[in-house]
């Protein structure tokens, strides 16, 4: 189990509505898009990255008290997977393991899953890149010591 401060940051509550500004009749919008089989926790957040993944089956926490007491309470550990909207080997890791139903279903089954976005949390993503590198296996694309899995190398690092 991961021990770490919780975030101080607060989500919104699920169910908040936003106040109308005005009394006008605002326009519909019609959309032929088809509805998501899965949404995530994610959907409440503001980061580009987080949103990214608010569709996949895995049950993504943010960072934050939330999903430190779901793991406290269920007696889980934690996987951690920190990444950044622009990187490719996140779309990849996406793509091959995060919308995979079988993957997800593992992950929620034995791990409390929360998703980072290093940009918006670059102390979390400090903390754990310097731990992976005090313990020499590497950890980016730019180190000489690539120990532990592609993913890691490629930016999206997984602890």
């Amino acid at each position: 189990m991961i021990g770490l401060a919780a975030c101080t940051q607060s989500l919104p509550e699920p169910n908040a509505k936003p106040e109308s500004k005005s009394a006008e009749p605002q326009p519909t919008v019609s959309t032929n898009a088809t509805p998501h089989k899965h949404t995530n926790r994610l959907a409440r957040e503001k980061s580009p990255y987080l949103l990214q993944h608010q569709h996949n089956p895995v049950d993504w926490f943010a960072w934050g008290e939330e999903a430190f007491a779901k793991a406290r309470q269920e007696n889980k550990p934690i996987f951690l997977s920190i990444g950044y909207s622009t990187c490719h080997w996140c779309h990849v890791m996406e793509r091959e393991s995060f919308e995979d139903e079988k993957v997800a279903a593992y992950l929620n089954g034995h791990f409390v899953s929360i998703k980072v976005d290093r940009e918006e949390r670059p102390d979390v993503d400090k903390i754990y890149m310097s731990a992976v590198q005090a313990m020499g296996t590497g950890g980016g694309v730019r180190q000489p010591r690539l120990h532990g899995g592609w993913p890691r190398l490629a930016g999206h690092r997984y602890y």
